[in-house]
């Protein structure tokens, strides 16, 4: 109810309260950033309000409907680069203040600024508010009513030629018919009636109970955005009272889709991990369970030009003594936000895009002595068909092979629940989901997707299910596309039966290709191959074949991968079917 971000990161349902129309209801700012939380002078906290006008607008004042607590000094600021709101694709700009635009005043109410003699055409505008009034609302009894920032309506557009000011901002209690604003933090105060009727989750009592953890200590989330301190606690308590095992807390989800800036993030997450660590100082703490960001994690830049998100917020730990609060860190992989385009070329460039994700991650600071975790991954944030055929399978199976073999310790795979087709994407009529089973609106099982096959053909025929250490070993392919790009990749394990296992992934959806299978660190470092009995297992076109209907497509073909026990010499020729998996799996020459 205090929200001031036009969009979100999920149903997209709501609406900003900064331009809804409404002067009772009000935007206000996270008083968990405020230095009576956080210790700190506010200027290091600063809260800020971005208005996009998506198509330049003539602006030279602003009127603000203050709420209480209000700034008593803030800034108006305009971006000189271009698309601010691209952040994870570090455009260069800068935020820069108008030369009027630096105000001080010690009352509320409305006020009214004109930062420019004559109107200026642009698209992005920032508030950036760095000191507060500290004044409660009549009657409060709660510190927290008295600490961030509070705006009940705000008005941006110009002084024509007779003095009147025209506003530019669309105010409407609809997403759709609004000016969009962006905030740097919401207040998490919200009431009974705020809870969605429309919304199911399920709850703790249910996960634990389904089997689903198989017994195994679960990584749990916090709601360390968008609620407080003491909520986290209350939660952490709970869990304990039931004896579920839990062993590592991810910290929030997602804070640079909200545009939160890492020293904003890591403020909220300090005061967590004390709540969280005076009741049990074990649980290993980790975060920020980042989306997905091809060109890196950024941030707005600095006073030192520093933009790195990761950077930063390990120096904010570092600069505290907080570097053991971080125990693990996690982020989100969706490669493919087009998932319109043809999947042979994506699939062709997958392994280099998490390689240089990774290589940025290190060389931005991030621990390599901790655990790397991929807390959700798949084809696309996006539903889309790829993800329903055997190109969603090839991708989810590459993508936790090559993330182990890069020296990540956990992938943890999205779409577990059985699930309906779904079209979002506007630029072409395409309808899926990240799933593992098909099922109906009752969420009843209708049949297994290729991503379940893909990852059983991952769990239980590439390594050894319920077993002891596995070792990995660098594998490579000369079989390449035009580009360059690997059409095929594989992935090998030596297991604890003493068996080496191959995952082999051919991206090729028109070819086969025949491959031979060569051990270059063999005891005498000679060149080697399988030899004796061998287990194969396939998963191709052969097994699946999907029949594109919108909304009621459907699998016209739909068998599990097809198991073969061959008897081969180490110069053995291996077809490998267009657009399939295949695990090798037997003894080599030593």
């Amino acid at each position: 109810p205090r929200r001031g971000n036009t969009l979100d990161q999920a149903g997209n349902k709501g609406y900003s309260r900064l331009d809804d129309g409404d002067p009772t209801s009000f935007w206000k700012s996270n008083p968990y950033l405020d230095k009576h939380f956080t210790g700190v002078d506010n200027t290091l906290h600063p809260q800020w309000i971005v208005v996009d006008f998506i198509k330049p607008k003539p602006v030279n004042a602003l009127r603000i409907l203050w709420g209480t607590p209000y700034a008593t000094h803030y800034q108006i600021e305009y971006w000189d680069g271009i698309d601010p709101i691209r952040i994870n694709e570090n455009p260069p700009g800068k935020w820069r203040v108008f030369p009027q635009g630096s105000v001080s005043h010690r009352k509320g109410g409305t006020a009214f600024i004109k930062f420019r003699t004559q109107p200026i055409a642009l698209r992005y505008l920032r508030i950036l508010l760095t000191e507060a009034s500290g004044t409660a609302p009549a009657g409060s009894s709660d510190v927290r009513d008295g600490l961030g920032f509070a705006i009940h309506e705000l008005y941006l557009g110009k002084v024509d030629s007779k003095g009147r000011f025209q506003d530019a901002v669309k105010h409407s209690k609809s997403r759709e018919n609004q000016t969009v604003f962006y905030t740097s933090s919401t207040d998490p105060w919200h009431r009974v009636s705020d809870l969605n009727p429309n919304t199911e989750q399920p709850g703790f009592d249910m996960i634990f109970k389904t089997g689903l953890t198989n017994n195994l200590p679960v990584m749990m989330p916090i709601a360390l955005i968008y609620d407080t301190p003491e909520n986290a606690g209350a939660q952490i308590r709970f869990l304990k009272s039931r004896r579920y095992p839990i062993q590592q807390i991810e910290m929030g989800e997602e804070p640079d889709g909200q545009y939160m800036t890492p020293e904003d993030y890591a403020a909220l997450y300090t005061q967590c991990a004390d709540v969280i660590h005076h009741i049990d100082p074990a649980l290993e703490l980790g975060g920020p369970g980042f989306q997905t960001a091809i060109y890196g994690w950024h941030a707005w830049p600095d006073e030192q030009a520093n933009g790195s998100w990761m950077n930063r917020f390990m120096s904010f730990l570092r600069d505290r003594n907080r570097l053991n609060d971080f125990r693990f860190f996690s982020f989100e992989w969706y490669p493919f936000d087009n998932a319109c385009a043809p999947t042979v070329p994506q699939l062709a460039i997958a392994p280099k895009l998490l390689r240089d994700a990774m290589r940025m991650l290190a060389k931005d600071g991030v621990p390599r002595d901790i655990p790397w975790i991929i807390t959700e991954y798949g084809y696309s944030a996006f539903a889309g068909q790829a993800e329903v055929e055997l190109p969603g399978a090839i991708l989810n199976a590459e993508i936790a092979a090559q993330f182990l073999a890069l020296g990540g310790q956990v992938s943890y795979l999205y779409g577990y629940e059985p699930n309906t087709l779904m079209k979002e994407l506007p630029a072409c009529d395409s309808w899926g989901n990240l799933m593992l089973f098909l099922s109906d609106d009752d969420r009843k099982i209708r049949c297994p997707m290729p991503t379940y096959y893909g990852a059983k053909l991952l769990t239980e025929e590439w390594v050894q299910p319920g077993s002891g250490e596995h070792r990995l070993y660098s594998t490579d392919s000369d079989v390449h596309n035009a580009l360059g790009a690997p059409y095929i990749t594989a992935f090998t394990v030596h297991r604890p039966d003493g068996k080496w296992a191959i995952l082999i992934l051919n991206k090729d959806s028109k070819r086969s290709h025949p491959v031979h299978i060569r051990f270059l660190n063999t005891p005498t470092g000679a060149v080697s191959g399988f030899q004796g009995r061998l287990n194969q297992v396939q998963y191709s076109p052969i097994q699946y074949a999907w029949k594109a209907h919108g909304e009621h497509g459907y699998p016209k073909r739909n068998l599990p991968p097809r198991k073969t026990e061959l008897v081969v010499k180490p110069n053995t020729i291996y077809t490998l079917p267009p657009c399939s998996l295949t695990v090798l799996r037997g003894a080599r020459v030593e």
